[in-house]
């Protein structure tokens, strides 16, 4: 069986000295649903950072890997190892062809970090990934805009929407604050 898998929604949401990153949980294979709550995203460094994944799960939890590494060689600097980290992925032979895309922020950055070389820092804070991450991106930057939510709050409710839109996205949304 060679199907492409589907498995992420990731947003994230800088607000009023708060960042939140939001997944839902469905990984899907081919045209079928295989797990409803897989965790993709983390805390790392001491809790200090929070980390989340879309693509493929291995090569998501071999970049997670890799990165943790990158935040303990540069003693917990979310630049520097974010750098470091996007240089390995595009000039390491094992590296460039995983399959994924991370972001990751800390209480001052956040950043888009794929295997093409890509550091992005978002303009507004606020960034989306995944098969519904233009729905949560959009919904994000319009709830931001016209209302007073929390990052946390705008986080939740931009993933219930890209779940009501994107086939590929459920309503099993985990969330992590700074």
């Amino acid at each position: 069986m060679n199907h492409p898998i589907h498995a992420t929604t990731i947003i994230c949401v800088r607000k009023d000295g708060k960042v939140a990153i939001a997944s839902d949980g469905q990984v899907t294979l081919g045209e079928t649903v295989i797990k409803h709550g897989a965790k993709k995203i983390r805390r790392l460094y001491n809790e200090k950072i929070v980390a989340g994944f879309a693509g493929s799960s291995a090569d998501s939890f071999a970049l997670f890997s890799r990165f943790e590494s990158k935040l303990e060689q540069y003693h917990g600097n979310l630049s520097r190892a974010a750098v470091e980290l996007a240089k390995d992925w595009r000039t390491d032979r094992s590296l460039r062809h995983l399959e994924a895309v991370m972001i990751v922020a800390d209480e001052k950055n956040t950043f888009l970090i794929s295997g093409t070389g890509d550091l992005i820092e978002p303009d507004d804070g606020i960034i989306g990934v995944g098969s519904g991450g233009a729905f949560a991106l959009a919904a994000a930057r319009a709830l931001n805009k016209f209302t007073n939510l929390s990052a946390k709050e705008i986080a939740l409710e931009s993933m219930q929407i890209a779940g009501k839109i994107c086939i590929f996205t459920n309503e099993s949304i985990s969330i992590e604050e700074l």
